[in-house]
């Protein structure tokens, strides 16, 4: 365990946290008839810092629901989820003396909660708890808090070792409420609360997209334990008058013909392996063509599931991994370029031990020459790895043009760490100056990770303006607050509805948000994007159903439906 900081020594934005004593001796305030006041645009309460918090209507209106109802929020991010659950909290701590839970599922979101936290209400006693790659820190004590702020990993280790329980709480903040699903640490903590919460106590999970299937979006209800779900959109009224529109522009590349060929290569290998197991009785429900990742990690599956010996499973699985490496080494090439493609077959040549298919799949004459190929290729030709980084380079150009001296932030999303290297190279050979954010993991020598302290560093040159582009990994895509992101580029189309929701949320906050999604023609990206379309409208679709029935249930009457959060899409989206 690591070692206990006094919370005496332990200092906010706003300076030292008040002594116990002082709090625990404080009368309790009279509340308001209305529970908040509204003065002068600013929200009044006996707990809250006086001309702080804007008075947002549908903040105030899902705070009230909050307080009465477990309760799961759909915000678009940005539009300030953490100000609803700071709503709560205060009211909830002003009638008795328990305590507010607030998880996040990482260290920088943790921090930011409790600076938020800070800024809002009146000194209480904070404690924050978090990990490190080697041991938890821990600043503040359980027992002597009003609010705790945390990765859930540490509280549920320290439930299950008994050292605190959750009697005393009267709030358990769920951020980024989508990730209660399968073995994640949220669905034991959650479970652990209902059966020991006091009489009062409430639920808020908070999301900007809970999953684009009924299924999904069931577990996560199901392992908060709310019953009700309030979604809003940035158009709704009440809402749009105090947002920000956000535009997406699809911006087209194509494919240059040397990777057009090696990708011919690469094809030809799939599709005499893919023949190879459908000879073995496999993939015999879809065509070879249209076969994605999770149909080749259910493969797997499916093998091991069929009866008999194991030495008749040698030779599915064999091709199975032959399969599942030709399709990363293809769509690494398609969407990321030439030079992840052949970073990627050198990390498979680099394993500790690597597997008999490991070493099969890299002596694959298809592969062998188009590694050869890619190699020639970039030391020979001025032409770069992908020409979506000529793309990125012409949208970067584009927006410093218009920045008239003002401070420019462009925060560029790639799926790779491979790939994050490169757009910051070819962007730092244009002159301009570039910081990479990623996660704490060091993947080798060349690609080492971030500590918590280097992020945060990072994260505050970026929001004071002193470089223009941060390039980074999915690590930025949930929660962390950068105001007034001038643009926001995803390197490549992603799949999942709830990263492409997460990404966009980091434009529009403060001014007219913009998106720019590189899309490579007759490729993968394309495919990926059309996928995320269609969860995203399923999404909407559930949860405005879900919605609906839960605020039948509660006899509230309708409260608006969910709508697309941008304001237009130019250039040419895939078809659906």
């Amino acid at each position: 365990m690591g070692a206990q900081r006094k919370l005496d020594d332990f200092t906010g934005a706003e300076g030292p946290v008040a002594p116990l004593a002082a709090v625990r001796r404080r009368v309790r305030p009279e509340g308001f008839p209305e529970v908040w006041r509204v003065h002068e645009g600013f929200v009044q309460h006996p707990y809250l810092r006086p001309a702080v918090v804007r008075a947002l209507p549908f903040q105030l209106e899902l705070a009230r629901i909050g307080l009465e109802e477990d309760l799961l929020v759909v915000l678009p991010t940005g539009l300030g989820k953490t100000v609803i659950a700071a709503l709560i909290a205060a009211e909830l701590l002003r009638r008795g003396d328990g305590k507010v839970l607030v998880l996040a599922p990482t260290r920088p979101l943790v921090q930011q909660h409790a600076d938020s936290f800070r800024r809002w209400l009146l000194p209480l006693r904070i404690a924050r708890f978090t990990g490190t790659v080697r041991r938890p820190v821990r600043e503040g004590t359980w027992t002597d808090v009003d609010l705790v702020f945390a990765t859930p990993e540490i509280v549920q280790n320290d439930l299950a070792a008994g050292r605190y329980d959750l009697r005393d709480v009267t709030l358990v903040v769920f951020d980024e409420g989508h990730h209660a699903v399968g073995k994640y640490v949220y669905v034991p903590i959650a479970e652990q609360y209902r059966r020991e919460r006091p009489d009062g106590a409430r639920v808020l999970a908070l999301t900007a997209s809970p999953g684009g299937k009924d299924e999904r979006i069931e577990e996560v209800v199901a392992h908060l334990g709310v019953q009700r779900i309030e979604a809003r959109s940035r158009e709704d009224p009440g809402v749009a008058e105090h947002v920000h529109p956000i535009d997406v522009d699809y911006v087209w590349v194509d494919l240059p013909p040397v990777a057009r060929a090696i990708r011919d290569d690469l094809d030809e290998a799939s599709r005499a392996t893919a023949r190879k197991l459908q000879q073995m009785g496999f993939l015999r429900k879809k065509p070879i063509a249209s076969l994605s990742v999770k149909d080749l990690i259910a493969l797997r599956a499916e093998i091991f599931a069929r009866p008999g010996p194991m030495v008749r499973r040698f030779g599915p699985l064999f091709h199975q991994l032959l399969l599942l490496h030709l399709h990363h080494a293809q769509e690494r090439l398609e969407t990321q370029g030439l030079a992840p493609f052949l970073q990627y077959l050198d990390r498979v040549g680099a394993k500790p031990k690597p597997s008999r298919g490991d070493l099969a799949f890299l002596r694959l004459p298809e592969v062998v020459r188009a590694r050869a190929t890619a190699e020639e290729t970039l030391r020979t030709s001025r032409d770069l790895s992908h020409p979506k980084l000529d793309a990125v380079a012409t949208l970067v150009r584009d927006v410093l043009a218009r920045a008239d001296g003002r401070p420019v932030r462009i925060l560029v999303f790639a799926q790779y760490r491979d790939t994050i290297g490169s757009i910051a190279e070819s962007l730092e050979r244009e002159g301009w100056t570039v910081a990479r954010f990623v996660g704490q993991a060091a993947r080798d020598a060349r690609d080492p990770g971030m500590s918590q302290k280097e992020q945060a560093q990072v994260l505050a040159g970026f929001r004071a303006g002193r470089f223009p582009i941060l390039v980074a990994s999915s690590v930025a895509e949930e929660g962390l607050d950068v105001p007034d992101v001038d643009l926001v580029v995803f390197f490549e189309s992603v799949p999942s509805e709830i990263r492409a929701i997460q990404r966009r949320g980091r434009t529009g906050r403060s001014s007219l948000g913009r998106v720019a999604v590189l899309l490579t023609r007759d490729t993968r990206d394309v495919q990926y994007q059309a996928a995320e379309v269609r969860r995203e409208r399923s999404m909407r679709r559930i949860v405005r159903r879900l919605s609906a029935a839960a605020r039948a249930r509660a006899e509230e009457g309708s409260a608006g439906a969910v709508t697309p959060p941008v304001r237009r899409r130019r250039g040419s989206p895939p078809a659906v």
